[in-house]
């Protein structure tokens, strides 16, 4: 397994950006084992929460462990404290960055697929809204999108106030990352939106797994949105577990995902994990 530090120019964020890429390459075989074919992997760009980086998901899970034992690819890019969308005013692109140039760049520099079906996204509280949003804007691009504790925040987004002493629920934070609020919920930051959108126009529609635990309190957002999906017609599959917004959680959930993403049979390979056998 190639674990793998990329920076690169972004022509969307206009600045040397730096990303995690798991690279399922140097799996080795016994004699008689078979040998992983050549095509190109299936990919999955997983997202990170609040206050994280490109580091999180592979120093708070196994990702890295299921990632080779399935052959598959995974890009892990920071979003900042933006939630992956665009903020032109600051020429931040973000969405545009996830939703396309992410995705071209390292079809680039790696042996990845570029079929819809083998192209997946990911995430995790404000990376899962990202992966939510991201995975139905562009929905050419992502074939699956999973979604786990996401931070589905935009309907209350309208009625902040600065009087909040934490940051992150004061109305100027939130216009600072989403733009005018009155308006943000006809706009493209609104998964909603975009769902409908998608359904309107006859487009293909992803398939969406969501998770959240029970003891959170974004729970009562993640079913609303839940539910919403599956009356547009939407496939959805639902998980829930008796966690917090928490990392173990998030590390049952990755897993779990790999069994739903269509993954076909992977190919077992020597780790250090065999030695001794």
């Amino acid at each position: 397994m190639a674990l793998i530090t990329a920076d690169f120019i972004s022509e969307k964020l206009m600045r040397t950006v730096t990303v995690k890429v798991i690279l399922p390459t140097d799996k080795l075989a016994f004699p008689g084992m078979p040998v992983k074919d050549a095509r190109p992997y299936k990919t999955l760009y997983l997202l990170h929460g609040i206050f994280g980086n490109y580091t999180d998901w592979v120093s708070g899970t196994n990702v890295q462990r299921f990632a080779e034992e399935n052959d598959l690819a995974v890009v892990m890019p920071s979003g900042e404290n933006m939630f992956y969308v665009d903020q032109p005013g600051a020429n931040n692109y973000y969405g545009e960055f996830i939703g396309r140039e992410l995705v071209e760049q390292t079809r680039k520099m790696f042996h990845l697929s570029d079929k819809r079906e083998d192209t997946f996204i990911a995430g995790l509280s404000m990376g899962g809204y990202g992966a939510l949003r991201n995975g139905l804007k562009y929905s050419d691009t992502f074939g699956r999108i999973a979604a786990f504790s996401s931070a589905l925040i935009i309907e209350e987004l309208p009625g902040r106030t600065n009087d909040a002493p934490f940051f992150m629920n004061r109305r100027d934070y939130a216009e600072s990352v989403f733009g005018d609020l009155d308006k943000v919920l006809e706009s493209d930051k609104n998964p909603k939106w975009l769902a409908k959108k998608l359904v309107e126009e006859g487009k293909e529609l992803p398939e969406i797994y969501m998770a959240c635990g029970t003891k959170d309190g974004l729970m009562g957002a993640n079913i609303d949105f839940r539910d919403y999906l599956l009356g547009l017609g939407y496939h959805v599959d639902y998980d829930e577990e008796e966690y917090g917004h928490e990392w173990t959680f998030w590390g049952h959930e990755i897993e779990k995902i790999m069994k739903w993403l269509p993954l076909g049979d992977n190919v077992a390979g020597i780790s250090s994990g065999n030695v001794g056998i």
